[in-house]
Parts: C-alpha cells; sequence; structure tokens
C-alpha cells in the first residue's frame, strides 16, 4: 500500500488516538470487573499503536500475527524495541485469543490487572518512536 505522506501521518495520529482510546475502555472495563473485555481492549489498544508504528514506517501488515511478525523483524530483532516490550504484545495477543476462542477459559483480575500499566507503557513507547521520525 502507497501512501502519500499527508494520509500516513492521518493513519497513524488516527491510530494513535485509537489505541489511547482504547486502553481506556480496557481500563474502565478492569474497573466494572469485565476481565474478558477488558482482556480484548487492552490488546487492541497495543496492536493500535504498534499498527501506527509500523504504518509510519512504510509497512502494512494484513493480519494480527503480521503485526507481531513486522514488529519483531524491524524493531525488536534491530534493537530499537526491547524484547520485554514484544513479549507484552505476544502475551495480550495470546491472552486475548484465548478469552475470545477458548470457551472453557475464565479470565480474572490476575490475569489482566498486571497487564493494564504496561500495556500503557507500550503505547507510550510506540508513539516515542513514531516522534523520532517526524
Amino acid at each position: 500500500m502507497t501512501l502519500d505522506k499527508e494520509t500516513r501521518e492521518n493513519i497513524v495520529n488516527y491510530r494513535l488516538q485509537k489505541a489511547k482510546d482504547t486502553w481506556t475502555e480496557a481500563y474502565g472495563n478492569v474497573k466494572m470487573g469485565f476481565w474478558h473485555t477488558a482482556a480484548n481492549r487492552l490488546y487492541y489498544s497495543c496492536y493500535y499503536a504498534a499498527s501506527a508504528l509500523l504504518i509510519k514506517n512504510g509497512y502494512s501488515p494484513k493480519t494480527h500475527n503480521g503485526v507481531l511478525i513486522l514488529l519483531g523483524k524491524h524493531f525488536v530483532f534491530e534493537g530499537i524495541l526491547s524484547r520485554e516490550q514484544n513479549e507484552l504484545y505476544l502475551s495480550l495477543l495470546d491472552l486475548r485469543q484465548e478469552s475470545d476462542y477458548d470457551d472453557c477459559l475464565i479470565v480474572n483480575e490476575q490475569d489482566v490487572v498486571p497487564l493494564v500499566e504496561p500495556a500503557q507503557k507500550f503505547i507510550r513507547e510506540m508513539e516515542r518512536l513514531i516522534n523520532l521520525k517526524s
């Protein structure tokens, strides 16, 4: 996908705002004890932020796994993004998939609460990396 500079910037800004808004949705669901929904929203908040970084840098992943692979290849492997940040993203992806598709999985407070602050830090790190190349 070839985007002109203005369109790319608009998409990146939209995804970053969507990441922040989705994190706020996750936080609200944590406060209400909706653990499955909170897990879903935490993952998507990071997904939107990661995809914004990738788009900013000219990559256009087509799948959730594509975001994970491109993030690893171009940012983790290159030492730009920490392995811990990548592991957080992978953990959120796994929890979201299990929560959404495993009928026997019960997601609880202990699964979700420890991920809230790290997810917010992940979003901030994506934003920092995006702004480095502005």
